[in-house]
């Protein structure tokens, strides 16, 4: 005994739980958990909006980084004290997404996390299938920001960004703010629109240009700075039915609106300005592994800007503390548990 998790029993409901970790099957490796991240899906749960997919009680978190602590058999190309992340996805390889090499969006994803035993605990047996590489001089706090960073680079892949486009980005949350880091990092011309005062500021200091929709018109603003013609791209990441319908008013003739964030339930969608422009709506959901290598990257590089989006570090034993408190609309924009305190 002497270890420790932090089980979700829905409703809301936290609770620590000390066990005795189970030595890694064959084909896994336990992980010594350095740090997970706290995220938007993880309020969700915390809500209630996932107690049908965790089905018993077991720590969530899919956001993480730590280092191999112990090799089952089989396992090849690994080393105890291995820097490594998790790409939470657990395909079945034999659904007709997986046939079609869609194995992120299998029809019977297992995501690691919510629909089975996640991150936050000491110990955690994973298969080694799900490992990405850390560099050994990358820092463990830092990197648990590679899942989110895998989210923002896949849903700008989907859109397929390029330089000189004009791109809008509704939400200034962690998704938000990254894919509007990325896009500007791929040379695009970014504008960022967000409500809250302490998002706009962090999005000033990342030099990222904002617009608070509540005090000025989000379209007007688009318009002036595209000519008149409206922006290429426009990635709703609110989650809410005000940035679905923003997304097709400030798009262009032939634009593409990319749905990122997720809604609570379906939101009404002006069909009349996709016909009217001809838009092209996509989806784009999780990672596929060449997302999560390059999130590696940009993390270690430095073109995230990894310290300023970590707001603070909590214990393992805060979890719930940790969770009401970004629920809460503190001015915070990632919390990371300490997995090992």
């Amino acid at each position: 005994m002497g270890q420790l998790a932090i089980d979700y029993h829905g409703s809301g409901v936290f609770k620590p739980r000390e066990y005795d970790p189970e030595a890694p099957s064959s084909g896994q490796v336990q992980i010594a958990v350095a740090y997970t991240g706290i995220c938007g899906t993880d309020l969700t749960i915390s809500h209630g909006g996932m107690d049908g997919r965790v089905k018993e009680p077991w720590p969530i978190g899919h956001e993480m980084s730590g280092t191999i602590d112990e090799l089952g058999a089989g396992v090849e190309g690994w080393n105890v004290g291995d820097k490594v992340t998790v790409m939470p996805l657990d395909w079945d390889g034999t659904c007709s997404a997986c046939l079609a090499g869609y194995n992120h969006i299998c029809q019977n994803l297992n995501f690691v996390g919510i629909d089975s035993p996640g991150a936050l605990q000491n110990r955690w047996n994973v298969k080694a299938d799900w490992l990405v590489r850390l560099p050994e001089d990358l820092d463990l706090k830092t990197a648990a920001l590679v899942e989110p960073v895998a989210v923002a680079q896949h849903d700008i892949n989907r859109a397929a960004v390029e330089a000189g486009q004009k791109v809008v980005v509704i939400g200034g949350g962690p998704i938000g703010l990254l894919i509007a880091i990325i896009a500007r990092n791929r040379g695009a011309d970014v504008l960022l629109s967000e409500v809250a005062a302490s998002r706009l500021e962090l999005a000033a200091e990342f030099g990222v240009p904002a617009v608070n929709p509540a005090s000025d018109d989000l379209g007007e603003v688009v318009l002036q700075r595209t000519d008149g013609a409206g922006a290429d791209l426009a990635f709703e990441v609110s989650g809410s039915v005000p940035g679905v319908k923003a997304m097709t008013d400030v798009l262009r003739r032939r634009g593409t609106g990319v749905i990122v964030g997720i809604q609570p339930k379906a939101p009404p969608v002006d069909v009349f300005q996709i016909f009217w422009k001809e838009l092209s709506i996509i989806g784009a959901r999780v990672y596929e592994r060449a997302d999560f290598e390059e999130a590696v990257r940009l993390v270690a590089d430095g073109t995230i800007p990894a310290d300023a989006l970590i707001s603070d570090v909590m214990p393992l034993s805060e979890t719930a503390a940790a969770v009401q408190r970004l629920d809460s609309g503190e001015n915070v924009v990632k919390l990371l548990i300490d997995c090992q305190s």
